[in-house]
């Protein structure tokens, strides 16, 4: 009964043994002697600047949650226009009625004010 099941029980075991593999070999070859250079924190080759607790605008995040909303759409468009000549009528009402929820809700965060930044 588990047959079906054993390929990805090995797979999820070897993915946690590398894991865990990677960051013993990590620890034993990593420096042990912190300093304030190593310990700075490094973005880009550029020294950061400002504190690291500063606070983000929630239109950031909305943003961001947007590109994720259509991000994903996307995720769903490929698979659908591969296979659109086979779906008929019926793949392009639901097509439809999809893009047309995502797209009323793009137009509600637009005028809701998500894009604009103070």
């Amino acid at each position: 009964m588990l047959d079906p099941y054993l390929g990805i029980l090995i797979l999820a075991l070897l993915g946690v043994v590398n894991a865990a593999v990677m960051m013993g070999i990590s620890h034993l070859v990593g420096s042990k002697r912190p300093t304030s250079v190593k310990a700075a924190p490094y973005e880009s080759g550029i020294t950061p600047l400002g504190t690291t607790r500063e606070r983000f605008s929630v239109n950031f995040y909305l943003v961001a949650m947007l590109f994720i909303v259509l991000d994903i759409e996307t995720l769903f468009l490929i698979p659908w226009a591969a296979i659109f000549r086979e779906l008929g009528f019926a793949g392009l009402v639901e097509i439809t009625v999809f893009l047309t929820v995502l797209g009323v809700g793009l137009v509600y965060a637009w005028r809701r004010g998500a894009r604009e930044w103070d």
